[in-house]
Parts: C-alpha cells; structure tokens; sequence
C-alpha cells in the first residue's frame, strides 16, 4: 500500500502537518517565554511521510552509508521504527563525523 504516492492522501497530509505546524508557531508565538518540554504527540506517520517528500534525495549518503533510495525500499517499515523510537526515547541520532577540508591557501597558519 502507498496511499503517499499521488493521491488525494497526499494533498491532506501535507494540509494536515501544515496546520499542526502553524498551531506550534501561534503557541510560540503567543508565549515565547514558554518552552516546549516535548512534540512527541504531534509526530505521526503522515508528519513522516511529509518530512521525507520534503528531504532531498540527491545528497550524500548519511553517516550511517544509507541512501534515500535504500531508505525508501521499505519506507513504510523504516518510518514506523523511527517513529516508534522517537516515541519511547530510545531514538538517538548518529554522531556528526568531524572532517577536516583543506583551504586552497597555503599561506594560512590558523583553523578557522
């Protein structure tokens, strides 16, 4: 079943994580001395499914070596765990892998 893939579906769930985003921006807006402890309970597989039409595909693989392509092979799957991690806390993301790139200037001394 891809009920993602050019439907009606589609349309309403982009309109349904759009409105759910702007109800957390009038919150914040209407308290910004207020911190949000958690957004756990907005996050569902339709927030998902929009967050991974919004990425692009085109990039580098992640630090964990997967592409989008193997990712969406069994995105439903993979979506679901994530989305089951992030619920009960257990979700952590990959550490960021620290490169050095080299500047063309051979005259500087100093990291920057």
């Amino acid at each position: 079943m891809e009920p993602f893939k050019g439907n009606t579906m589609e349309a309403s769930n982009f309109e349904i994580v759009s409105t759910r985003q702007e109800r957390i921006a009038a919150l914040a807006k209407q308290a910004p001395q207020m911190g949000f402890t958690s957004l756990n309970h907005h996050i569902d597989l339709a927030w998902l499914h929009e967050a991974y039409q919004r990425t692009r595909k085109d990039g580098a693989v992640g630090v964990d070596g997967q592409t989008a392509a193997d990712y969406e092979a069994n995105l439903e799957a993979n979506l679901q765990s994530l989305l089951d991690r992030a619920k009960s806390g257990t979700y952590w993301a990959p550490p960021v892998r620290r490169v050095h790139i080299p500047k063309g200037t051979a005259d500087r001394d100093t990291d920057v």
